[in-house]
């Protein structure tokens, strides 16, 4: 008996239908020459900002003694929240057996990719001598919260990685016959990167073990990615960061915005690679049900944010909930909690707003939402040190983020969209050996009853 899988004249027609499905999108063709030469401009000119920045130091910035986080590190832990959609989708959900992930981990695990390689860049942008970061590896003491940051974000970049790579394999080896009028780059790519994989059964069995292993191995460093980053702000006496519910109140927040940018990214690819056939309606129906239900434990964490200190009202928390409420950030804070968060998760509550175009446009907001629900807990509790403030201009005291620093986070969200638009079009978007498997499977089942 032959252990090859996808051997019988059946199984081939699927995997060639499919294959020619996806591979449809898998070319450098003009629009993609169009929107990497944008992209690439964009990047220039905002490289250009932070060349500026790197000769004039970080006073080209808002960024001054009272409040020295500011946009980039509301940056760093947006990127570092969103990345964290790849362990829900693929592991969380994946492990528990939930079938219909399977057209969207791949694009699940690009998303972590691309947002927790860029997260790294983002800290450095923050340094005023970049030169010394390699003095974080070199001298880094293990009481520092700032090392297990460097140390767990790399982690989770590496497995997220090898999870977007090794269900790959099989789909390369698939693809590499299947690629006339590609450039020979991508042919030879392909050759090499599917290492002569054969489609055995042993082969198979050895990949989903070690998937399984990586599954397992990026639950707890995804957690810690997210703590370790909640650390840096709770461990501080500071008000507004004082909190000992920092950590999940980060995890949930961060599995709202990756699951909004989630199904931002599936209509994308519904629309434009033509996937409708695999990106279907009852998958955005599935993970809306998905976005509700992390809506609404984050919901919970920001009435615990507030309702404990609120209550108690000490003089600090008492200045800054006012700052929140009635204050200089009051309209940019309800517009968060209103039109980023409580709106979009009750009218996703509404059969017809989980379609693809209302969740679109639901997502955009939850997850504009989430960037700005960062700022708004990086940067207000540093308008009130504790430290008297006497004989210092009133930029020092107001923080305002300059024209550079916009310019260079905008470099950061351009080098997540390069990374996303690179793999999803080099690459197939779509597990075509997974779709064969799950068609057979289905027709099986079929077959019996």
């Amino acid at each position: 008996m032959d252990d090859t899988r996808f051997n019988t004249p059946g199984e081939q027609r699927k995997i060639d239908s499919i294959a020619a499905d996806i591979l449809r999108n898998v070319r450098i063709n003009r629009s993609f020459i169009l929107w990497m030469g944008f992209l690439s401009a964009l990047l220039v000119v905002c490289l250009a900002a932070y060349v500026t920045q790197l000769r004039q130091g970080l006073g080209v910035t808002g960024l001054r003694d009272f409040t020295s986080w500011g946009m980039y590190i509301a940056n760093f832990v947006f990127f570092v929240a969103t990345s964290l959609v790849g362990m829900l989708i693929s592991s969380v959900l994946g492990l528990i057996g939930f079938q219909w992930v399977k057209p969207i981990s791949r694009i699940a695990e690009i998303i972590a990719i691309a947002f927790a390689a860029v997260a790294g860049l983002v800290i450095i942008s923050d340094m005023g001598r970049p030169d010394r970061l390699p003095y974080v590896f070199m001298y880094g003491r293990v009481q520092s919260p700032i090392l297990w940051d460097v140390t767990v974000v790399t982690t989770y970049f590496v497995l997220s990685l090898l999870l977007w790579f090794f269900p790959l394999i099989p789909d390369l080896a698939i693809s590499k016959g299947r690629l006339e009028g590609r450039p020979a780059f991508l042919v030879k790519a392909y050759e090499f990167l599917s290492f002569r994989w054969e489609h055995h059964e042993v082969q198979y069995r050895i990949m989903n073990q070690a998937i399984r292993i990586l599954l397992i191995l990026i639950i707890p460093t995804a957690f810690a990615i997210h703590t370790v980053t909640s650390w840096l702000f709770a461990v501080t006496p500071r008000t507004g960061w004082d909190s000992t519910i920092f950590g999940p109140y980060f995890i949930s927040g961060a599995f709202v915005s990756g699951t909004a940018a989630l199904i931002i990214a599936m209509y994308f690819f519904r629309v434009n690679y033509k996937l409708e056939k695999y990106l279907t309606d009852y998958h955005f129906e599935k993970i809306a049900r998905v976005l509700v239900l992390v809506s609404i434990v984050y919901f919970y964490f920001n009435l615990n944010e507030f309702l404990v200190p609120g209550y108690k009202l000490k003089t600090g928390d008492a200045i800054h909930l006012r700052e929140l409420f009635t204050g200089h950030y009051a309209m940019l804070f309800w517009g968060i909690q209103l039109l980023g968060l409580i709106i979009p998760a009750i009218l996703l509550l509404i059969k017809q707003m989980r379609r693809p175009l209302p969740m679109l446009i639901i997502s955009t907001f939850m997850l504009l939402g989430a960037w700005f629900k960062r700022y708004i807990i990086v940067v207000p509790p540093q308008g009130h040190p504790n430290l008297t403030i006497h004989n210092v201009p009133v930029e020092w005291i107001v923080y305002r983020p300059t024209l550079i620093e916009t310019a260079v986070t905008v470099a950061s969200i351009v080098l997540v969209l390069i990374i996303i638009t690179v793999l999803s079009k080099l690459f197939p978007v779509i597990p075509i050996w997974e779709m064969a498997e799950e068609e057979t499977g289905r027709e099986k089942k079929h077959e019996k009853q």
